[in-house]
């Protein structure tokens, strides 16, 4: 029988401990693959942790102030609409000659911004075609409800201030009250 072709000989746990001790490696095989699986357990572990620590510290979204100044009452002449506020705060500052009102430039049916359409006195969605009045009632297409107004008082320095934390809803009878509309 060929010498090169014969199975190597099985080896004890105690002859290879031995071996070993006779001829010291750095690292073998064995306490190798015996390290990577603490290694593994151990940083799923760190991992987990790390995960469990920062949920308990989540992210915060600070949003800019609701409310903003948008300028003198005699900056605006009657009967028109105000569209210098749409792009920053989706506001509309409407201006009729009784006072003003401020409409949200949100569309009540997925949250486009409608625009101003002056020749023919509306508010048009752009992405699914609702239409609304200039006081902000709808009439076409799909938008279920109203648009909403947003709270305008006079501030101290006589400046119109728009709380847009605080909406007035048609369908719920509040446009009516003193803070939706703004007398002067």
């Amino acid at each position: 029988m060929n010498p090169r072709l014969k199975a190597p000989e099985m080896k004890l746990p105690a002859e290879y401990e031995a071996e070993v001790l006779e001829n010291p490696v750095f690292i073998d095989r064995r306490r190798f693959m015996n390290y990577c699986g603490w290694v593994g357990i151990l940083g799923s572990l760190a991992v987990g942790s790390l995960g469990m620590l920062r949920f308990m510290f989540p992210r915060v979204l600070f949003e800019p102030p609701t409310a903003f100044k948008a300028g003198f009452p005699s900056d605006y002449s009657v009967a028109t609409v105000d569209t210098r506020f749409v792009n920053s705060h989706r506001v509309w500052i409407i201006r009729e000659e009784k006072g003003f009102y401020a409409l949200s430039a949100i569309c009540t049916h997925l949250g486009c911004t409608p625009k101003w359409l002056a020749n023919e006195n509306k508010f048009k969605c752009p992405c699914h075609g609702s239409g609304f009045r200039r006081s902000g009632i709808n009439f076409e297409g799909p938008a279920p409800r109203p648009l909403d107004r947003y709270k305008i008082v006079l501030s101290e320095d006589g400046q119109m201030l728009v709380e847009r934390a605080k909406a007035f809803r048609h369908e719920k009878g509040e446009w009516t009250k003193p803070d939706a509309y703004l007398f002067v």
